[in-house]
């Protein structure tokens, strides 16, 4: 493959009380936008966004959604859409309604905008949509011809969000730097199409130092619900760097075993990012990192509050059929495992997958770190 891509997002906006200005960003885009969000996500907006609606003459017309971004509910929006005559149509909440938002999109022709209410995963900047059934399984990664129009994060929302939904979205970014080098090193696509452009790579490697500088105080800052430098830092490493690193970077093994992870019943419930980070751990055991890229990133991982350990998603070394159905579902063709610069087979991801049991509970041991706690799904 021979060109190199770079997508982005024709417009980014972040920062405190952000979301009353959604109205004037809007503006240039539409005059008559479908705003999708749940109940839970439109108390927390409603006021603030209105306000700023009032302001820019825009209606405000909003349609609620479930909990994944299915089929189903994408040809719902389409409809809502072609219905009610809307020119664009603003995704505001998690990563699935903004997944749905862009897909339904998409379809209808309109244009679209990215508003996350949490930094909880790469997903809002990005010109794709991950489709799931209705239990919360990957079915397939929808590719669009361009990136949102506006994506726009208010970082007082991120301070209020639980402190896990911050979590989960470092534990997506990480995986950015890890799985753009490694894609990188070998000879296959970015998600935008042809090879990784040296700026998505900058910017996957641009992510991972700021976390590693600023997540721990962030997390210190969202526990506090105030807005600090470290928590704007990491909101912008959350959701531009990493959804450009990886978008222009590439994918690996991190988000293919998450993909795989998704079938899973004893997963059911963890964050996005939470299945990544196991992805990412058992990358670099699949890569052969150094010892001490490993230990680092258990002990810095464990401290952020992720998962590195079968233990802590609900499995075990016991459940090989559970994880042989991982590591076929992460090695099918056409999956971005392939894009690491060896060929990798589901047997090399069961053992792996193994191996990052006995590695945590050492690491951990020899920092006096907590043992990992079972995680049981539906708790």
């Amino acid at each position: 493959m021979s060109v190199s891509v770079l997508a982005s997002p024709s417009r980014y906006v972040q920062g405190k009380n952000a979301i009353a200005e959604l109205g004037t960003h809007l503006e240039g885009l539409g005059s008559t936008p479908l705003l999708v969000a749940d109940d839970i996500v439109w108390g927390l907006v409603e006021s603030a966004l209105t306000q700023g609606f009032t302001a820019a003459k825009l209606p405000v017309i909003r349609v609620g959604f479930g909990r994944f971004a299915t089929p189903a509910a994408v040809d719902a929006l389409v409809e809502k859409i072609r219905t009610g005559k809307h020119d664009v149509i603003v995704g505001l909440g998690g990563g699935s309604a903004i997944d749905a938002a862009k897909a339904a999109g998409h379809l209808a022709g309109v244009r679209w905008a990215s508003v996350p209410t949490a930094a909880s995963s790469d997903a809002p900047t990005s010109a794709l949509s991950v489709i799931y059934t209705e239990e919360g399984e990957f079915i397939e990664y929808r590719f669009f011809p361009r990136n949102p129009d506006l994506v726009l994060i208010d970082t007082q929302l991120v301070a209020g969000a639980p402190a896990r939904f911050l979590v989960g979205g470092i534990g997506d970014a990480l995986a950015t730097w890890i799985e753009a080098r490694a894609t990188r090193r070998g000879t296959g696509s970015a998600m935008a199409g042809g090879r990784p452009t040296r700026a998505g790579t900058a910017l996957a490697e641009l992510s991972w130092n700021i976390l590693w500088e600023n997540a721990l105080p962030a997390l210190d800052a969202v526990r506090a619900k105030v807005v600090t430098p470290a928590l704007e830092a990491v909101v912008e490493a959350n959701t531009l760097l990493s959804g450009l690193g990886f978008e222009s970077g590439g994918l690996a093994a991190a988000h293919a075993i998450h993909n795989g992870l998704t079938a899973a019943p004893q997963t059911h419930g963890l964050t996005h990012g939470e299945k990544v980070n196991i992805g990412s751990v058992t990358q670099l055991v699949l890569e052969g990192a150094p010892t001490a890229e490993i230990e680092d990133f258990i002990v810095f991982t464990t401290k952020v509050g992720l998962p590195n350990s079968l233990t802590e998603i609900g499995l075990s070394a016991d459940d090989r059929k559970e994880l042989r159905a991982v590591a076929e579902a992460a090695t099918v063709e056409g999956e971005t495992i392939h894009n690491l610069p060896f060929p990798v087979s589901a047997d090399q991801v069961v053992d792996a997958l193994i191996a990052i049991e006995g590695i945590s509970r050492r690491v951990r041991a020899e920092h006096g770190l907590p043992e990992p706690v079972k995680y049981v799904a539906g708790h």
